[in-house]
C-alpha cells in the first residue's frame, strides 16, 4: 500500500505558514531605501525558521546576495529535499523573503502552487540487477557497478527476467536527423545497453546532430524515455565522463536513496521495469565477453548506417522493492504587478530544492547543502525581485518564480509548465538564474545554448554598459542548455536566457576563471562539499544581477517580444502560441 504523508509538512511551521499565504497588509510600510528587518525566527515543535544576519536594502548588494544564500545552503534546511519537512521549510523561507520584500502572491491568492509528488526509496536488500555472461550470474554491487531505479510507482517486486542485451548505441530515433537506433529489432522484452550523449559528440561534426553541441537526444532522460516507447524491458546506459559532463560519483550520489517524481497516470506502469547506469569499467567487461572494446563499439555507434546489436550470450534479471510515499512540494511565486499591462509578464526563475540527505560514499556527511546548486540562484533571483519591488512600477508585470524538484529531472518547472497559473503566451520572456559562481568580477558574461534567442542581443547591449561582453557557450557538448528549467519553458515555446558571469575574471583572467568551475565540478558539484564559504567574493554575482534586473526592466517597459532565432527549434511552438 502507498503511504501517505503530511498534506503539506511545512504546516507545521504555523506563524510562517500564515504570513505566507497573504500579502503584505495596507499598515505595512512600503520599500524605502532602508535596510529591511530581516526574516523573522519561526519556532514550532519541530522547526525554527532561520533569520538573515542583518537587514537587506533595495539596491543589489554583495551582503545581501552573500547573506540569503548563506541561509538557504544552511544545514537547517538539510539540503532542501522537496517533500522533507526542512526541504519545504526553505520553499517557504523563499515564500516568507518575497512577502517581506513586497511582491504580492502569485497563485490565486498565495506564494505556493502545490506539485504532487511521489519519494521512492529502494530497498537494496530485496532488490538487485543481475547480469547473466556466458551462464555465469553476476549480481551488480550498487554503488560501485551501478546504479539503478524505477519510474514505476508501485511497491513491488517490479521483476524481469532472462532479458537479452541489445547494444543499441546511443539509443536515440531522432527522424529530422535521419538517425534510428532502434531501425529494424523488436526490444520487447529485450534490455538496451546505451552510450550518453549523442552521435555529434565524438566526431564534432556538424552534419551529424548538432555537432559537438549536445541535442536532447543526448540526455539521459531521453533515452529512458525512448527505451519505454520501443517496449523494452530495462535500459542501461553505461557511464562516460566526458559525454556526460560528470564523473561517476556524481551518478552514484545522486541516484542513490530516496528519489522523488511527480505522480505518474496510472502508476507510471508506462516505463520501464528498471532504469540504470552502469560504470565504465563494466561496460568495458561487456564488451570484452563480445570480443570488442568499449572504443570500438563506441566508434560503431556513431558512424552512419549503425544498426542495433545483439549482445549474445549476455541476458539481464532485475527486481525492486520500493516504499512509494505519497507527498507534496511547492513551486514559490511572487509578482510586482505592471501598471499598464498587468497581464504580460517578465519572469526570472530558479530551483531551490537539492538533494537533502543521502549516504555520500566517499564521506560521512549526508547533508548535500547546494550552496551553488542552487542556493546561488534563488539568492540572486530575490535580489532582483527586491530591487523590483522598491523601485518604480513597470508597465508589464515582473513574475517570480522558485521551483521544486529540478534535480529529479526538472520535475517543479514541468509540472508549471503544464499546470500554469498565468498563460504562458502572456510571458513575454524570461531569465533562469541556477549555479551561478561566486568568483569575483568578471569581464564577460557566458551564454548556455548560445545562438537561440534574441535574448542575447538585449544582454549584449546592456553589458556594453558595464565594459563587458558576451561569451558563446564554452561547453556546449556538456548540454547544459537542456539540463536546467528553462527548456520545460522553452518546449512551450517561451524564450529564456540562461547564462552567468564567464570565466574571464578581472583577477586572474581566464585561467583563474576556469579553475574555480573545474575544481567545483571535480570536488563539489552535487556532494555534501557544495557548502557556503565566507571567502566568496560576490562582486561578479553583484554584477550579473544589475545586468538580469536591465534585461527584464527594458522588456518590461515596452511592448516588445522578444523571440528565439529563425530556424530555433522552439520558434515555430512561439509562433503559434501567440497567434491564439
Amino acid at each position: 500500500m502507498i503511504r501517505n504523508a503530511l498534506t503539506t509538512v511545512i504546516s507545521t511551521v504555523l506563524l510562517s505558514a500564515t504570513f505566507a499565504c497573504a500579502p503584505p497588509s495596507e499598515n505595512e510600510s512600503t520599500p524605502s531605501s532602508e535596510a529591511k528587518p530581516s526574516t523573522a525566527a519561526v519556532e514550532t515543535a519541530e522547526f525554527i525558521m532561520p533569520a538573515l544576519a542583518s537587514g537587506t536594502i533595495p539596491e543589489i548588494s554583495e551582503s545581501d546576495l552573500s547573506q540569503r544564500l548563506e541561509i538557504i545552503a544552511s544545514d537547517t534546511f538539510k539540503g532542501r529535499a522537496p517533500g522533507t519537512l526542512e526541504g519545504e521549510a526553505s520553499a517557504q523561507w523563499v515564500a516568507d523573503e518575497m512577502a517581506r520584500i513586497g511582491l504580492e502572491p502569485a497563485v490565486d491568492g498565495s506564494y505556493s502552487q502545490t506539485v504532487k509528488m511521489n519519494a521512492q526509496t529502494i530497498d537494496l536488500e530485496n532488490s538487485n540487477l543481475t547480469l547473466s555472461i556466458a551462464g555465469e550470474s553476476d549480481v551488480l554491487e550498487p554503488g560501485s557497478d551501478a546504479v539503478f531505479w524505477t519510474k514505476r510507482q508501485t511497491e513491488g517486486p517490479i521483476d524481469f527476467a532472462d532479458s537479452d542485451l541489445v547494444f543499441v548505441g546511443y539509443g536515440v530515433n531522432a527522424p529530422e536527423y535521419g538517425w534510428n537506433d532502434y531501425d529494424g529489432i523488436d526490444m520487447t522484452g529485450k534490455t538496451a545497453v546505451i552510450l550518453i550523449n549523442d552521435p555529434g559528440f565524438e566526431t564534432a561534426d556538424p552534419e551529424l546532430f548538432n555537432g559537438k553541441s549536445m541535442t536532447y537526444y543526448g540526455r539521459w532522460t531521453y533515452k529512458y524515455e525512448e527505451a519505454a516507447r520501443q517496449g523494452a524491458d530495462a535500459a542501461i546506459i553505461i557511464h562516460e565522463t566526458a559525454p556526460a559532463a560528470y564523473g561517476w560519483n556524481v551518478v552514484s550520489g545522486s541516484w542513490s536513496g530516496e528519489q522523488a517524481d511527480l505522480v505518474r497516470a496510472g502508476d507510471g506502469m508506462d516505463r520501464i521495469p528498471m532504469e540504470a547506469w552502469i560504470s565504465n569499467a563494466y561496460g568495458e567487461k561487456l564488451f570484452a565477453h563480445m570480443g570488442t572494446t568499449y572504443a570500438d563499439m563506441k566508434k560503431a555507434a556513431y558512424t552512419k548506417g549503425f544498426k542495433a546489436i545483439p549482445m549474445e550470450g549476455i541476458k539481464a534479471s532485475g527486481s525492486i522493492t520500493q516504499t512509494v510515499t505519497r507527498k507534496e512540494s511547492q513551486n514559490i511565486a511572487g509578482v510586482v504587478k505592471g501598471k499598464t499591462a498587468p497581464d504580460e509578464y517578465m519572469l526570472y526563475m530558479a530551483h531551490w530544492d537539492h538533494l537533502g540527505e543521502k549516504k555520500n560514499f566517499a564521506t560521512e556527511d549526508s547533508i548535500h547543502n547546494g550552496a551553488i546548486d542552487n542556493a546561488s540562484g534563488v539568492s540572486l533571483m530575490l535580489e532582483i525581485a527586491e530591487a523590483f519591488a522598491a523601485g518604480e512600477q513597470p508597465d508589464r508585470s515582473i513574475i517570480f518564480l522558485a521551483v521544486t524538484l529540478e534535480e529529479s529531472g526538472l520535475l517543479g518547472s514541468a509540472y508549471f509548465a503544464e499546470n500554469p497559473f498565468i498563460p504562458l503566451n502572456k510571458i513575454v520572456a524570461g531569465v533562469n538564474t541556477d549555479a551561478i559562481f561566486p568568483r569575483g568580477l568578471s569581464k564577460n558574461m557566458e551564454i548556455i545554448g548560445s545562438g537561440s534567442s534574441e535574448l542575447e542581443d538585449r544582454l549584449e547591449d546592456i553589458l556594453k554598459t558595464q565594459d563587458r561582453y558576451v561569451s558563446p557557450d564554452s561547453t556546449p557538448q556538456n548540454g547544459y542548455f537542456y539540463r536546467s528549467d528553462h527548456i520545460s519553458l522553452a518546449k512551450k515555446g517561451v524564450p529564456v536566457i540562461y547564462a552567468d558571469g564567464g570565466a574571464d575574471l578581472v583577477e586572474g583572467g581566464v585561467e583563474a576563471g576556469l579553475k574555480f568551475a573545474a575544481e567545483y565540478t571535480a570536488n563539489d558539484y552535487h556532494k555534501p562539499s557544495d557548502e557556503y564559504n565566507p571567502d566568496w567574493d560576490f562582486a561578479g554575482v553583484a554584477q550579473d544581477a544589475q545586468a538580469f534586473h536591465a534585461l527584464g526592466l527594458g522588456i518590461a517597459n515596452s511592448t516588445d517580444w522578444p523571440n528565439w532565432y529563425e530556424g530555433n527549434e522552439f520558434r515555430a511552438i512561439r509562433d503559434e502560441s501567440l497567434s491564439k
